[in-house]
This record gives structure tokens, sequence and C-alpha cells, in this order.
């Protein structure tokens, strides 16, 4: 009976040491696309870069890139909620605010070198539902607030393009950190544009 359990600790702990284990591949393996990009990326490299044995990984992730695909897309998460406090305002310029600050950070560079021209098809795949996720919490929260009378009815997918453009212009360039007065400033003048050329009823 006690022969093999002590060989095998993450199936006597579930979510231990292998979970654990699987979030510093992860990790891993989205700093080194950030550094590298999805074309330099090296699968040999991320054992090393995790502090992990090789087998961990290959265990794990038999397949270069489903690993690069789980590494996205569990990072993504964070980009893709828009609050709802009930002012569309704060809201806006909070997402804006999140969205700058993941934009600095290893998976937001990971996110902008990948989608310039990414080669892998499931790579490509997984990038799209990333930014389908993020479209998809906006268009949500615009028509909340559409609904609630706080905004004429509009293009949420345009709003979205016009309020987050000026934060990737600004990050990618670098030459300042983006503020919450620059997000001020561009919800501000967006919503009001939106306001002043709804249809009259």
């Amino acid at each position: 009976m006690a022969n093999g359990t002590a060989d095998r600790p993450p199936a006597r702990r579930p979510g231990g040491r292998n979970a654990r284990v699987r979030a510093q591949i992860l990790e891993a393996t989205v700093e080194l696309v950030a550094r590298d990009g999805i074309a330099g990326f090296r699968y040999e490299e991320v054992a090393e870069f995790a502090g992990v044995h090789k087998t961990s990984v290959y265990r794990n992730w038999p397949d270069r890139e489903e690993l690069v695909v789980e590494a996205l897309l569990r990072y993504a998460e964070d980009l893709a909620s828009v609050a709802d406090t009930g002012d569309i305002h704060r809201d806006l310029v909070d997402f804006l605010l999140a969205l700058a600050g993941g934009l600095e950070t290893s998976f937001g560079r990971t996110l902008e070198q990948a989608i310039q021209p990414a080669r892998h098809s499931s790579t490509v795949q997984a990038l799209t539902r990333i930014l389908d996720q993020r479209v998809a919490a906006m268009q949500r929260r615009v028509d909340t607030a559409v609904e609630r009378g706080e905004l004429p009815q509009v293009d949420s997918s345009f709003l979205g393009e016009m309020i987050s453009g000026p934060v990737h212009l600004i990050v990618n360039r670098g030459m300042r950190p983006f503020t919450r007065t620059d997000a001020e400033r561009i919800v501000g003048v967006v919503l009001a544009g939106i306001r002043a050329t709804a249809p009259r009823t």
C-alpha cells in the first residue's frame, strides 16, 4: 500500500506542488515570449527560466504551441474585465488605467509583439480569443450604459477603439507614463463627441 505513494506527491496533494510548478512554467513562458516574441521563443529554455526540471515542462505540455497558447490565455483574464459602478465615465477611465498597466507588464508586451505578424495558427486563435473577450466585456458595459440612459445608442466596438487607441500609442511610444489625467481626458472627449453627434429623438 505504501509502495509508490511517496513517489507521487502531486496525486496526494492535488493543487499543491504540481499547481505551483505549472504556474511557474506558464509565467516563465509569458516572460520568454515577451522577451523574444513567439517566433523567437525557445521551448527548451522554459524549465531553466522557471526553475523546474525539464520533464515537468514536457510532461504537462508535450507540444510547444499548446504551452504558448495556454500561457497567453491564462494571463489574459485581467485585461478582459470592465467594472460596473453605475458611472460609465469612471468605469471607462479605470478600464483605460488597467489597460495601460497591463500593456506595461511582460504579458502586455507579449500580446503587443505577438499580434504583429503572428505566424502560428493556434496562437493567432488564442490572441483572437483574448481580444474578443476584451471587446465583449466592453460591449456589455456600454450596452448597460445605453439601457440606463447614461449614453445614447452607440456602436460599442467603435467606442472601444476610440478610447483604447490613444492608450496603445502613449504606452508603446514609452516617452512618458500613462496617467489618470490622460484617461479622464480621453474618455471625456470621446463621450462628449458621442453625445453631441447622437441623433435627436
